[in-house]
């Protein structure tokens, strides 16, 4: 009891018009990793045939369904309706963070504005969200991803280095940017630093974008600039990180 009374209380709030159900497992163990969910709330029409696909996790994943009728046709009330509920459990004290699932621009001042309580953000949604949804949230985490981890291992490793590097997808000058704010004077730092400020710089920094479940294993792609290090003296063992010298 003592244990999850110091956990870090959250309140996943969903946007049943633009999120996925079958995704739900994983975006809830994607919040569990944070903290201790304590409010599971979905928002649509569910007099609407587009909500059938939620309604069996309701039971099983014992989520609230908050009716939310269109008044207007072509219009989306779900929002507004997500929102209100959300200020009122920020100002209840009720929990200490948000998960927000939605690809809607609409929740940016939301987002914004629950930080600026204090309270930490996660926002869930598909990669076509708006850039100004995810910079507002402390930790965003795309659809994409989580369907990526439902994938066989042996599906996964068919992603070819070449491939994760090409483009726009390429990671390292956001790691090594990572690495220079996390590590100012020090040469070796902790790589739970460097994750820090990853997410600091980009808050939908995710190493399975680029096809790896750690950073850890990110980072051993770029031996040429890295180097790592473990100390298994320490309970967990830490592992370290540093730049590679010439």
């Amino acid at each position: 009891m003592g244990e999850q009374s110091e956990q870090q209380r959250f309140a996943v709030l969903i946007d049943g018009d633009n999120a996925q159900a079958s995704l739900l497992p994983q975006i809830l163990a994607e919040v569990s990793k944070v903290g201790l969910i304590t409010i599971k709330r979905i928002y649509g029409d569910w007099t609407t045939t587009s909500m059938n696909s939620w309604k069996e996790s309701l039971h099983k994943y014992a989520i609230q369904p908050i009716q939310q009728f269109r008044y207007t046709v072509g219009k989306n009330a779900t929002d507004s309706a997500m929102i209100i509920d959300a200020m009122d459990l920020l100002h209840t004290n009720d929990v200490d963070g948000f998960c927000i699932v939605a690809s809607d621009s609409d929740y940016t001042r939301l987002a914004t504005r629950i930080r600026e309580e204090g309270l930490f953000v996660i926002g869930v949604g598909e990669r076509k969200t708006p850039e100004a949804f995810t910079n507002a949230c402390n930790q965003f985490i795309y659809c994409e991803n989580l369907t990526i981890a439902k994938e066989p291992k042996k599906k996964l490793r068919k992603k070819t280095k070449k491939e994760e590097r090409t483009g726009v997808l390429d990671p390292l000058p956001l790691l090594l940017q990572g690495f220079e704010m996390a590590a100012k004077e020090e040469e070796w730092i902790h790589l739970s630093w460097m994750g820090d400020a990853l997410r600091r710089l980009d808050p939908a920094f995710d190493p399975r974008t680029f096809g790896h479940q750690k950073l850890q294993s990110l980072i051993k792609d770029y031996p040429e600039t890295f180097v790592l290090k473990l100390d298994d003296s320490k309970t967990p063992p830490v592992s370290y990180v540093a730049l590679t010298t010439s």
